[in-house]
């Protein structure tokens, strides 16, 4: 109970804040996370319209790939139906974004180098599983909930179409953290 406490204090300060820190802890898997720790990745600072879309693509990239690694191998229908609701709106979005980087900014190139935030599910199956992606998919969901605060509280959207978009990742993403920390409760 206290833990929860924590973790939904720690989700609410990040949403609140929109803090533009970068903190990085090496080392750490599935479950490995105690509270008040940072996963890699997990406090992406943005400071501009174009740098949210280079960031965010991959963020999206990785939870759909481990999305569809849960969709495959979990038992329950709660988290089939929750997989493809990630992967069929994460898709969406990607495709949206690239589309707006091949529009507003086609002759830029990045050297970004995305830091994976979730752990290897390989033997993984069931309860298992579902632990450790709940686990990973809250802190993976507060990096982008923070990004798109930080594009939204700085101001820095250039576009109406990415502020709406920042504004719809945080939004929904905030609600699912609150749904997910209440099946962890529930289920274990």
């Amino acid at each position: 109970m206290k833990r929860n406490l924590i973790i939904t204090l720690i989700i609410l300060a990040a949403v609140g804040i929109g803090a533009n820190l970068v903190f990085a802890q090496p080392g750490f898997g599935p479950g490995m996370m105690g509270p008040g720790m940072m996963r890699p990745g997990m406090m992406e600072s943005v400071n501009s319209e174009y740098e949210f879309l280079v960031k965010m693509i991959p963020h999206h990239e990785e939870a759909v790939t481990k999305t569809k690694i849960l969709r495959d191998n979990t038992n329950r229908e709660e988290m089939r139906e929750f997989a493809k609701d990630i992967i069929e709106v994460q898709t969406q979005e990607i495709e949206e974004m690239e589309k707006y980087l091949a529009e507003w900014y086609p002759n830029r190139s990045n050297n970004y180098q995305y830091q994976p935030m979730m752990g290897n599910y390989e033997g993984l199956a069931g309860e298992e599983l579902d632990y450790a992606f709940l686990e990973d998919m809250i802190f993976h969901h507060m990096g982008a909930v923070m990004m798109s605060q930080q594009l939204i509280v700085q101001d820095l959207a250039e576009h109406r179409s990415v502020y709406l978009l920042a504004e719809s990742i945080r939004d929904s993403q905030r609600q699912e953290i609150f749904m997910m920390r209440d099946w962890l409760d529930r289920w274990y």
